[in-house]
């Protein structure tokens, strides 16, 4: 299956361009996840969410939606991740669990100046627990230092089935090598002036790619950052090309 979504639902340029002028504002979370199939969670990377809000957000969304949940900043972004360990463990007794069947990958965010250590990277992924309970995880890492574009450091991510994020972006090296059994891309370069983001040949380019990784597992496809009043539009697009 091929999954596309937006990052978060509360922003408040989507009530001029996705949100209906009558929408109760309690249920932006409701709307928004019945017209994309999986939304990124980024308020997590800024501070510790309640089980209880876990809770309600799975609620708030149909039975076959997924959730991406964003790794906190201080489990992700340090000067030596070896001193992560115990960030990592504390995210993973938050509450995320109560996403249940709707949790999807675990989004991992490297700091831009952060630079490929192969050992500090292995020492990484132990610290990755495979299962929360009985529900196998999905981990899925953004590298933005160009130093990550090596065969080493993609070999270090498949061995552990670890997804390496392919972001479309000005800032970051472009990997569009699949590493796990599910594919997670960031498509970061909608624009204001394009009613659906990215232009239509823009979007069949990525659907003609999504397929190809669709052979191998899921694939979580997500507009998030650059024009973000656009990034609703631009998903909603792209599920139209990707009807049967």
């Amino acid at each position: 299956m091929i999954r596309v979504g937006i990052g978060g639902w509360n922003y408040d340029p989507w009530w001029e361009t996705f949100y209906p002028a009558d929408l109760p504002k309690a249920k932006e979370l409701e709307y928004a996840s019945s017209k994309v199939t999986a939304i990124e969670i980024n308020a997590t990377f800024y501070r510790t969410q309640s089980a209880a809000s876990f809770k309600k957000w799975a609620a708030a969304t149909p039975d076959d939606f997924k959730f991406s949940v964003k790794a906190p900043r201080a489990a992700v972004q340090r000067k030596d991740l070896r001193e992560a360990a115990q960030s990592i463990e504390w995210f993973f007794n938050s509450g995320v669990g109560e996403l249940g069947a709707k949790l999807g990958p675990i989004f991992y965010q490297m700091a831009p100046y952060k630079k490929f250590d192969a050992a500090e990277m292995n020492a990484y992924f132990d610290m990755l627990p495979e299962k929360l309970g009985r529900r196998k995880l999905q981990h899925a890492i953004e590298v933005r230092h160009e130093s990550f574009a090596c065969d080493e450091f993609m070999a270090i991510a498949r061995a552990r089935n670890i997804a390496v994020v392919t972001v479309e972006s000005e800032k970051h090296p472009l990997i569009v090598e699949p590493t796990a059994d599910f594919a997670y891309a960031r498509l970061e370069l909608t624009q204001a002036d394009e009613p659906t983001g990215y232009p239509k040949p823009a979007l069949k380019k990525w659907a003609k790619t999504a397929r190809e990784w669709e052979k191998s597992g899921e694939v979580f496809l997500y507009f998030i950052s650059g024009a973000k009043e656009r990034n609703p539009a631009a998903a909603q697009a792209m599920l139209e090309i990707l009807k049967p």
